[in-house]
């Protein structure tokens, strides 16, 4: 099998993350605390754009969870995952901007799609954005080979 693509990751760092992120906006919607949705699309991007390093939750796992667990079962093509990261992004941007604007039931929903599909992916390990990453790749006539 033919490794074209970028070196593959313990998935339990994403997953970490996105446990992080599900309670983050869960706990800011119950207490209408608005500061939390553009400080995790801000954390998201980094991570996204610039690597696990740069992801403040992510270097958390790598430097502090990690080193206490054994090795992980398997590993996962990091592409997905950006993909889903960049996708939240988007959204926590919109909602940001959606505050913004006055529109709090809007904000409050992006933000909620967000956490709902974080908090799948961190407990179930079903990444929907990871899933349409896939679906994107296949249809262009990249599909990935397994990690």
């Amino acid at each position: 099998m033919m490794n074209t693509g970028p070196a593959p990751i313990d998935p339990r760092g994403p997953r970490t993350n996105q446990a992080v992120l599900a309670v983050a906006l869960l706990a800011g919607f119950l207490a209408d605390w608005r500061p939390v949705v553009p400080i995790f699309a801000a954390v998201l991007l980094l991570g996204a754009a610039f690597g696990p390093r740069y992801g403040p939750v992510l270097r958390f796992y790598a430097e502090v969870v990690k080193p206490r667990l054994g090795p992980p079962s398997e590993l996962e093509d990091p592409r997905p995952p950006r993909f889903a990261a960049a996708v939240g992004v988007g959204f926590l941007l919109a909602s940001s901007l959606a505050f913004l604007a006055g529109a709090p039931g809007l904000a409050w929903g992006l933000a909620l799609v967000v956490a709902a599909l974080a908090g799948l992916a961190a407990i179930t390990g079903i990444c929907v954005g990871c899933e349409v990453y896939l679906w994107l790749a296949r249809l262009r006539g990249r599909p990935l080979s397994a990690a």
